[in-house]
C-alpha cells in the first residue's frame, strides 16, 4: 500500500502538536513537505521529522507543481485557509484544512467548487 504524502503548510503549534506527532501513528500517511514562513524553523522541524523538503510560502506553487505531495494539511491563519487550499486543489492535490474552514460562506463555497472541478 502506498502511503499519502502529505505537505505541511504552516508549521505553527497546532501542526507540530497535533498534526505532526500522529501522522506516523497512521499506518497510511507521511510527511514529505513543509512549506513555512520561517527556513530556520522549518529545517528544524523537518530534521526532527526526517522530512526531506522545505518550502517557503513563495514557492508553495513550485511545491504543487513538483511530485512530492498528493496531498496539503492547511494550518495558517484562517484567513488564508482558502487561497492555499485552492490552489491545492486547483494543481490537483488534496487538502486537509484546519477549522475553521474559511472564514465566509463564499470561500467555502468556492473550495467546494475547486474540490469538484479537479477531483481532489
Amino acid at each position: 500500500m502506498r502511503k499519502i504524502r502529505y505537505a505541511v503548510v504552516g508549521a505553527g503549534w497546532i501542526t507540530q502538536e497535533a498534526f505532526m506527532p500522529g501522522v506516523s501513528q497512521t499506518g497510511n500517511s507521511t510527511i514529505t513537505a513543509i512549506v513555512s514562513g520561517s527556513a530556520k524553523n522549518a529545517a528544524k522541524l523537518a530534521e526532527f521529522y526526517g522530512v526531506e523538503h522545505v518550502f517557503s510560502y513563495e514557492q508553495y506553487d513550485q511545491m504543487l507543481a513538483s511530485d512530492v505531495a498528493d496531498a496539503v494539511y492547511v494550518a495558517l491563519p484562517n484567513s488564508m485557509h482558502a487561497d492555499y487550499a485552492i490552489r491545492a486543489l486547483r494543481a490537483g492535490k488534496h487538502a486537509l484544512v484546519e477549522k475553521p474552514l474559511a472564514t465566509t460562506e463564499a470561500e467555502c463555497e468556492a473550495m467546494i467548487a475547486a474540490a469538484n472541478e479537479s477531483g481532489a
